[in-house]
Formats: structure tokens, sequence, C-alpha cells
């Protein structure tokens, strides 16, 4: 009887080779270890948008969501991203300000796995960065409810280009009230490394309760 498992997807393999994450090696402080990372992804001409990211929340219901969203900023606390407020993550991180970010390039054989609180930016803070958006941008955020269910694309269309007239002597933009930037406040790193057989790296940084940061390693 032939054995051989004919599922394309579960005969897929491939051997990681590109490095190796020992505890001789990483930075005490964990954000300067993913700034490191996330330089070399950025300088890395095969990666596209390095600073894209799953963003993973979950509502008082317990069912999670994910979605791809950009980093736009990371602090001493935390990272930073901007969303419609009245979007679905919006709305789960106001009923539940848990969430996880997830960083993964591929060619690279790396990922960088972070847990924390997310809090709202000030306006002051958010109007900053939206009014430095190209102004197509900052109409798209007037434009589109976002997670809202509309009848056509034509609605958006329709809006996008009643807004073009209304702003067209104005750039920028005010920012919308319901639009801002979230901070993703760490309590946990997971920096991954592939390696060969599937021996993988996997250091884990975990702030203590006098708000210093474990080193962990986990089994792959």
């Amino acid at each position: 009887m032939d054995k051989k498992n004919t599922n394309p997807l579960a005969n897929l393999r491939k051997n990681y080779q590109k490095g190796e994450l020992l505890e001789s090696l990483i930075l005490p402080d964990p954000f300067k270890q993913f700034n490191l990372w996330l330089d070399e992804a950025l300088n890395h001409e095969g990666i596209y948008e390095a600073n894209a990211m799953t963003l993973a929340t979950c509502n008082t219901a317990g069912f999670p969501s994910s979605r791809t969203v950009l980093l736009k900023g990371v602090q001493d606390r935390g990272f930073i991203f901007y969303t419609n407020h009245n979007s679905k993550k919006g709305q789960e991180l106001a009923e539940n300000p848990k969430a996880a970010l997830l960083f993964y390039w591929g060619i690279l054989h790396r990922q960088v796995r972070i847990e924390g609180e997310a809090e709202k930016l000030s306006a002051a803070f958010s109007t900053l960065y939206f009014q430095s958006r190209p102004k197509g941008s900052q109409i798209g955020a007037w434009v589109s409810p976002q997670s809202q269910v509309i009848e056509s694309r034509q609605i958006l269309e329709d809006k996008k280009a009643e807004l073009e007239v209304l702003y067209q002597d104005t750039d920028p933009l005010p920012k919308p009230k319901n639009w801002g930037g979230y901070l993703v406040k760490a309590t946990s790193f997971e920096f991954w490394q592939g390696r060969p057989s599937r021996l993988h790296d996997r250091l884990r940084y975990r702030l203590n309760d006098n708000q210093q940061w474990t080193i962990e390693r986990l089994a792959p």
C-alpha cells in the first residue's frame, strides 16, 4: 500500500538556515532588540512593507479577530498604529484593551510576537500624524465608515468626489473625531528565529512585577 501523502500542503518543507538567536547575542531591552530586527527588515530589498503587522483583538464574548495594519511608531512603552475608532478593531479594543501583534519577515526566517494592552493616543498627537498624511489619505479617512456595511462602492466614490470639492482649497484637513492612534503597551515579546530541522530559537521577554524584563527560552 502506497502511504505517500498526496496533499501538496502537507508536503511543503522549508529548511531554515538564516541565523541563530542565542542568549549571549541578544540585547537585554526587548525594544532595542526589536528595533535592531526592524532595521534589518526595513533595509532588506526583498521585504515589502516591513512595518506591516497582524493585530489581534478579542471582544467580550471571547471571539478573536485579526487583520494587518501598519506600525507607525515605536516608543519606550509600546507600538503605535492608527485607525477609525468605530471600526471593528476600535470597538473591540474599547470592550477589551488586550491585544497581540505579530511581525513576520519570512525571507529572514524571523517573527516577533508582542502582547500588551492598547490605549488611545491623545487627539493632539493623532492630529499631528493625520495632517502629515497625503491629502488623498486624509480624504479617505473622512469617506470610509470603516467596518460598516455599505450598499456599493459608488457610495464611497460619490463621497470622495464631494469632499474633494469641499476641501479643494484646504490642506491639511481637520482630523475626524472618530479617527486616531493607539499605543499597544507591551508586557511580553517573543523573538523567533527559524533553525534547521524545526529546532527553532524562541526567546521570550516577560515584564515582571518589578517592571524588569525576564528573558526565557521556549521550546520550539
